[in-house]
């Protein structure tokens, strides 16, 4: 949100700098996030001067320049060369000198250099409107009617206006601040200073020639809906002081009466709407929902089908404006309005919210209404903006303020308690500071006792309904940097529940997953459409009803395309080598009878390597990452949670190009392998993606928080090694799976060290090096032993696998 340092000027006196008080914004609450200067011409028209063309002339070169020598304001004219059909002796322009940078209304700031042009002296440059900024004409050369002093500044004579521009992030909860006077507010509070209303005491009735009746069908959707009639205006174009303001903070000016409009909301917070009064058929504004699939034309073109839920505003005859949204393509006003009706209204922030996500409509006006506007300024911010519109446009007030508000919205009252606030802030503050602090923010105190209070709270502070909001507001106000640290650790609260074990997992895994070179990253449950049903996940894709975009449409099946776009998303930034995972959850609808036993959610625990395993040093070269490195990684995962008596399973599919299933019995762990090569083309990677995804309530099922310490063992391990040739289809964990259950005692490990497939084996064999290590924690082993053991393991493969032993 954006808020002007000399707007604000108007409504509370500030003599302290721009950059002082954003700092004082943000410690009361209102992050200021940037102060970034504004001009209202940009450049401010630096190095431009209004001179005097004293002479004109052809130029002897070319038949479309002229030589000129003009009166800037030095000791003697300057010869500038000038390509304008309309310069000629006696003129009054505007002159950029040398060195003056100038910025035009279309292009590329360029700075004024001396210059032979056509083999003549040229001092500068004799300025038209769109080379300077300050319009879109180019027909030929600014001419002045003015007597003013040959070298007079540009910006003197244009009175060009500089400014400050206050970037807020404004969080949710604070509507009430979505305004220069709501900003005001609290630089009233924190400043101890006055706030200035603008004035409104002038509004009167002239005739009531124009009476127009308002119906509000729907008061929960529609609390209060005020208007009046202004008659016999003239549309036009606002004046510049107008017109400054709203480019200040980012506003393109329409008309004045939109202008108008457009001001008021950014000074009060209220919403306004103009109608044209000649299309309000019967003379009579009904606030009311329409039929589900109505058809309705926007201000921008756009045929809308209306929800029963759609609060709509409507003539006699037909709807003319989704009320607190936008506005209708008929009743809107144009240049040939002569007659307007003022809409300021209070909607109901939850039917806002539903419209305008279910038509995709987000406007100043809707961003308000759905964070809740003050039902109580409807009508101080209709005389305010009829007031400006006789001033800048012309017209009578040609009706009574029509005001439908059945039932007031009153204050909330709050018990506060003295103990609290102390506990709270960890300070005691004293009691009439307190009541200082609330009386500046417009809360008033009553109930006075040693023990507490009752606060009354205005309508507009949405965000303030309970005695912890209102030490809040106290708090900001005092100011955190007030409240001194203790020396002393304490705590006046103690847990009365034990941290939750699947939180102290993910702790546990996440904090070796970071020792081991990994990054955790963080990304939205909430998806691109084109995701859905990509891959293929044995489940449906739960879509969302009321999207706010199509990159945020479904809740998402897999953990992969997100990770990608935060893959690609460093790569981009030319961070290549990337060891991400993330904790998360994946959605879906299974088939079957309809209803929330459809939906189902699983926690998972996504891991991505890309790019290389290490940099490149004056010792190692770089090696990219591959299979093993993912494997090794899950390996660590799986040992962490104490899962056993796993199987892996090699595989293919839709996102793999080759991979391995966990399997624990018939339930799937996980999977893990490299991703295919379209899909990660498709995220604008170049280079392979190493990916595995996990059950985390799997892993967590099987977690032991407790372990088993074992001495070192007494006695000495053995190695042998075996050569085996078998099918090629034999899989490593089938060997290993084999010779555990040969020998359950004696092999602590085994490793392939060696797996050859080639012209030396027949075809289809697959031959396997295998090292076997034995250990007995009770004895050191024989030879006889040792031979034993190993006699044993080659009948087995031989037997059961059909296997060759290789001398």
């Amino acid at each position: 949100m954006k808020i002007s340092y000399r707007w604000l000027q108007q409504y509370i006196d500030i003599t302290e700098s721009p950059e002082e008080i954003g700092q004082t914004l943000t410690s009361t609450g209102l992050e200021v996030e940037s102060v970034e200067p504004f001009e209202t011409i940009k450049g401010g028209l630096k190095g431009l001067v209004i001179g005097e063309v004293l002479t004109c002339a052809k130029h002897p070169n070319a038949d479309k320049l002229s030589v000129t020598t003009v009166d800037v304001g030095g000791d003697k004219p300057s010869q500038i060369v000038c390509g304008a059909p309309n310069v000629a002796a006696g003129q009054k322009v505007v002159v950029a000198v040398p060195g003056a940078t100038v910025y035009p209304t279309k292009g590329e700031p360029f700075t004024i250099k001396s210059a032979k042009i056509r083999g003549e002296q040229s001092e500068g440059m004799i300025c038209a409107e769109d080379e300077i900024g300050m319009g879109e004409s180019h027909a030929g050369i600014m001419v002045l009617n003015t007597s003013v002093k040959n070298g007079t500044p540009a910006s003197e004579f244009f009175k060009v206006e500089s400014d400050y521009v206050f970037e807020i992030g404004l969080t949710p909860n604070r509507a009430d601040a979505a305004s220069h006077i709501g900003v005001a507010r609290d630089l009233k509070a924190a400043k101890k200073r006055e706030l200035k209303w603008p004035e409104v005491s002038k509004f009167a009735t002239d005739s009531k020639s124009l009476p127009i009746g308002i119906k509000v069908e729907n008061a929960e959707a529609c609390p209060r809906y005020s208007g009046v009639t202004i008659s016999g205006v003239t549309i036009g174009e606002s004046p510049d002081w107008l017109k400054s303001k709203l480019k200040a903070i980012g506003l393109a000016p329409i008309s004045n009466v939109v202008d108008i409009t457009n001001y008021v909301l950014h000074e009060l917070g209220q919403p306004l709407h103009a109608f044209d009064a000649d299309k309000i058929t019967g003379k009579e504004v009904i606030v009311k929902t329409l039929p589900a699939g109505t058809r309705f034309t926007t201000l921008d073109n756009k045929e809308r089908i209306l929800t029963e839920n759609d609060l709509m505003i409507c003539n006699t005859e037909e709807p003319m404006c989704i009320g607190g949204v936008f506005g209708g393509i008929k009743s809107g006003i144009s240049e040939k309005t002569k007659n307007i009706f003022l809409e300021s209204a209070c909607f109901s922030s939850t039917y806002v919210r539903k419209t305008g996500m279910h038509h995709q409509l987000k406007t100043d006006a809707s961003f308000r209404f759905e964070r809740g506007t003050d039902p109580n300024m409807t009508v101080f911010a209709l005389k305010r903006a009829t007031l400006l519109i006789k001033e800048l446009a012309g017209g009578t007030i040609s009706s009574d303020i029509v005001d439908v508000y059945p039932k007031k919205i009153e204050n909330i009252s709050i018990n506060v308690k003295f103990r609290n606030v102390d506990r709270l802030i960890g300070k005691k503050i004293p009691h009439e500071e307190i009541f200082s602090i609330l009386e500046r923010l417009e809360i008033k105190t009553s109930n006075k006792t040693e023990d507490g209070f009752t606060a009354s709270v205005p309508p507009y502070r949405v965000d303030v309904f309970q005695e912890a909001d209102i030490v809040e507001e106290i708090l900001r106000i005092y100011g955190l940097n007030n409240i001194e640290l203790s020396d002393k650790a304490s705590s006046e609260f103690i847990a009365s529940f034990p941290e939750k074990d699947m939180t102290k997992f993910k702790k546990s895994v996440g904090a070796m997953l970071v020792a081991n070179g990994f990054y955790e990253i963080l990304t939205n449950s909430l998806t691109n459409i084109v995701y859905k049903n990509k891959v293929k996940t044995g489940s449906d894709a739960v879509e969302i009803l009321n999207k706010l975009s199509e990159e945020q449409a479904i809740l998402r099946q897999t953990m992969l395309f997100s990770g990608l776009e935060v893959c690609a998303h460093n790569i981009n930034r030319k961070q290549k080598d990337l060891k991400l995972f993330e904790f998360g959850k994946i959605y879906g609808k299974t088939s079957g009878q309809e209803g929330l036993k459809n939906y189902f959610e699983e926690e998972r625990i996504a891991l991505f390597l890309t790019g290389d395993d290490e940099s490149e040093n004056w010792q190692n070269k770089s090696r990219p990452v591959n299979f093993y490195d993912i494997a090794q990684a899950v390996a660590r995962i799986v040992e962490m949670s104490a899962l056993s008596k796993t199987k892996q399973e090699q595989f293919a599919d839709d996102v793999f190009d080759y991979g391995v299933k966990i399997m624990k019995g018939n339930k799937e762990v996980g999977r893990m392998g490299k991703v295919k090569n379209n899909l990660v083309k498709e995220a604008g990677i170049k280079r392979e993606v190493f990916y595995a995804d996990l059950s985390t309530d799997l892993l967590f099922k099987s977690a032991n928080p407790k372990f088993v310490v074992q001495e070192v063992p007494k006695f000495p391990e053995v190695r042998r090694d075996l050569s085996l040739v078998l099918d090629s289809q034999v899989k490593f964990s089938e060997i290993e799976s084999l010779a555990r259950n040969t020998e359950q005692r004696l092999i602590k490990e085994i490793i392939a060290f060696d797996v050859y497939e080639g012209e030396k084996i027949d075809q289809g064999k697959k031959a396997y090096a295998l090292g076997f290590t034995l250990q007995d924690e009770n004895k050191t082993l024989t030879d006889e032993e040792i031979d034993k053991t190993m006699t044993k393991l080659m009948s087995a493969f031989e037997g059961k696998m059909g296997a060759i032993i290789r001398k």
